[in-house]
């Protein structure tokens, strides 16, 4: 099970990305990478569907920015760095996991919707921070959305 230790050992890291990041302001893919952008985090979308996502700026009188995107984890500069958040079907977050794994990727947040019980068991086991199930601060088990600033406030990042 996740806690308060394991959202702040996710935030730890220098880097993140964000699967199934999305120009798609109604999907939570973009919600999530956003979150990131509007604060100031350093954050690859992964897409493999886009060369680029377009993603809404914290300000209104802002210009909306395009962020290249990257296919799969396999492609991020920094692996073993890099903190990723997962927004997928569980189908698709099974492989995800596997990839993530290979590379060397040491902590995944599985955003609600994103597992079932069985993904969420081996995500605890196979890596060193795995936030997702129940608990957190919503209704809904943890996600960045509603418990990603305390958390990494907690790591020590200035948002």
């Amino acid at each position: 099970m996740a806690t308060e230790a394991t959202a702040r050992t996710f935030f730890s890291a220098p880097y993140f990305a964000v699967v199934g990041a999305s120009s798609d302001p109604n999907k939570f893919g973009h919600k999530i990478f956003t979150w990131y952008t509007h604060h100031s985090l350093p954050v690859t979308p992964v897409n493999p569907s886009a060369s680029s996502i377009k993603a809404f700026p914290p300000f209104p009188d802002l210009e909306i920015k395009e962020y290249p995107t990257i296919p799969n984890l396999s492609a991020l500069p920094h692996p073993t760095e890099t903190s990723v958040s997962i927004i997928t079907p569980p189908k698709v977050t099974v492989k995800v996991l596997e990839e993530a794994k290979k590379v060397g990727i040491k902590s995944v947040w599985l955003q609600p919707g994103t597992f079932d019980d069985e993904i969420l068991k081996k995500a605890m086991q196979d890596f060193e921070a795995a936030v997702g199930g129940e608990g957190g601060r919503g209704g809904e088990g943890w996600c960045v959305l509603v418990d990603g600033e305390a958390a990494a406030k907690r790591a020590g990042l200035k948002l």
